[in-house]
């Protein structure tokens, strides 16, 4: 289980925290960070066997558990933001094969946004974060 479980987490961080990723193979840490994320989860794994929970289950909240300090994907949040506010620039940046890449450095540009207004799974849904995050793109595609 415990293997499935570090295979499922780092699909997730590819697919929604490529910032991570990256970071984490630049210091050479991914299996470290996989190991002691599903090794602290240890003792729901336990609990939910004792309650004899299918394994599906298990997998499911487990995934929960792990995945909770990664949500919401800044990531996934400014490419949303890109592609509707800024569909030519996407599209662009898609094509040329660099739309992680920029993303990512998106992701650095808008900390402080991010910071000061918060970002969380309620906050995603603010007009003021989505209007200042596309100043930050704006300010960010003018530089280029």
């Amino acid at each position: 289980m415990q293997e499935l479980l570090k295979e499922k987490l780092w699909t997730y961080i590819v697919h929604n925290n490529p910032d991570l990723m990256l970071n984490l193979q630049q210091d050479f840490s991914v299996t470290q960070y996989l190991e002691e994320k599903v090794n602290g989860i240890q003792f729901l794994t336990s609990q939910l066997r004792a309650e004899n929970k299918p394994g599906y289950v298990i997998e499911a909240l487990c995934m929960e558990e792990l995945t909770k300090d990664l949500l919401p994907s800044k990531f996934n949040y400014i490419q949303s933001v890109l592609e509707e506010e800024f569909e030519q620039d996407f599209q662009r940046i898609k094509e040329s094969g660099l739309l992680t890449y920029e993303i990512i450095n998106l992701i650095t540009e808008s900390e402080t946004v991010f910071e000061t207004l918060g970002f969380t799974e309620v906050s995603e849904q603010d007009r003021m974060l989505h209007y200042a995050i596309a100043g930050t793109i704006r300010q960010y595609m003018e530089s280029k």
